[in-house]
């Protein structure tokens, strides 16, 4: 993608969901926060915004959502990355906090990217393509997600999980439009006929309605998608983004099987960890076997086996070799 092209793209990052199937993590740090392979989720969708080019991004908050601003405004503060925020006060669904984003966005082309979802595709080609287009993936059970129906090339219908699905082609929450207004005007459309699925606003009715209106949309093939929406799921995520990423750190003193992502500022002494570990910034772990788990930032891991385990932030495991799910600010000790 040209520099031009790229000035001219908004991105649109939603993370106002409350994230309930990974409690209790999610009750004291937003899902995007969480880590996998070696970083947050938004992380990872940030950097390949940036690595394409795109330089104004528009985020829409809601719980905690102030966690988000803090993590973003941070990390992104050498960048010359120009971020929004917009507060979604109430979960009406993501058509709902697409549309709130409206004012914020101006004209030209957009890209939305789900905030819990983490994408491997080239999305130059996406957006280089000079089509609008919704990411897509053939999967065995399209029932759970949102489908496209197509024709000659073309989406002709969006059904939101369906009980008999037009087509194997899932929706996995990538949308690129090379211009912005027709679903802006469609969601309005929506909202102001209090138009819902499921009691909320969907992206995909909005959609269907920019086709109906005569706009045409293709589908984009989007392999790498990587579900973080609970805890089984996210830990094989992390192990299939650690086996692409490849290789670990020396760690003096103990060993390290990878592939394994420890970040910056972790102490790891006499352990034994990986392969697919990700261990997070001011972590402690000592005398530990730790393997296929994901240990969040500032927690203490002591004396303990870890396998298939999520600690959270702050959180403090010790004594015995267990299998472990750990909410943030807690504290478990097996005597």
């Amino acid at each position: 993608m040209t520099a031009e092209k790229a000035r001219e793209l908004t991105a649109i990052v939603p993370v106002a969901g409350v994230g309930t199937r990974l409690r209790p993590h999610t009750h004291t740090t937003p899902k995007a926060l969480l880590y996998v392979a070696g970083r947050p989720i938004l992380a990872h969708i940030l950097d390949d915004l940036l690595a394409l080019g795109v330089r104004k991004l528009v985020m829409v908050v809601g719980h905690m959502g102030e966690r988000i601003r803090d993590y973003v405004d941070a990390r992104y503060a050498a960048t010359d990355l120009a971020v929004s925020y917009v507060e979604q006060k109430e979960p009406q669904g993501l058509g709902h906090a697409i549309h709130l984003a409206a004012p914020l966005v101006g004209k030209g082309p957009i890209l939305i990217l789900l905030g819990d979802t983490i994408f491997r595709a080239d999305f130059s080609k996406l957006v280089s393509g000079g089509a609008s287009a919704i990411g897509v993936k053939a999967v065995d059970d399209p029932r759970r997600f949102g489908v496209v129906e197509v024709e000659g090339g073309r989406v002709k219908r969006l059904v939101e999980k369906p009980d008999v699905p037009p087509s194997h082609l899932a929706i996995v929450g990538v949308y690129y439009l090379t211009d912005g207004a027709p679903l802006f005007a469609a969601l309005d459309e929506l909202v102001k006929r209090d138009l819902r699925t499921r009691g909320e606003y969907q992206l995909t009715d909005a959609l269907q309605l920019v086709i109906d209106h005569g706009h045409e949309i293709r589908t984009f093939p989007v392999e790498g998608w990587y579900d973080c929406g609970k805890t089984e799921t996210l830990l094989e995520t992390n192990r299939q983004l650690l086996e692409l990423a490849g290789g670990a750190p020396t760690v003096p003193g103990s060993v390290v099987l990878p592939p394994v992502a420890i970040e910056p500022g972790a102490e790891i002494v006499n352990s034994v960890i990986g392969p697919h570990v990700s261990i997070a910034t001011g972590t402690t772990v000592k005398n530990c076997v730790v393997r296929n788990s994901i240990i969040n930032p500032n927690a203490r891991v002591e004396d303990i086996l870890l396998e298939e385990s999520l600690v959270g932030e702050n959180a403090v495991a010790q004594g015995v070799f267990q299998s472990l799910n750990v909410g943030d600010s807690s504290e478990v000790r097996f005597l």
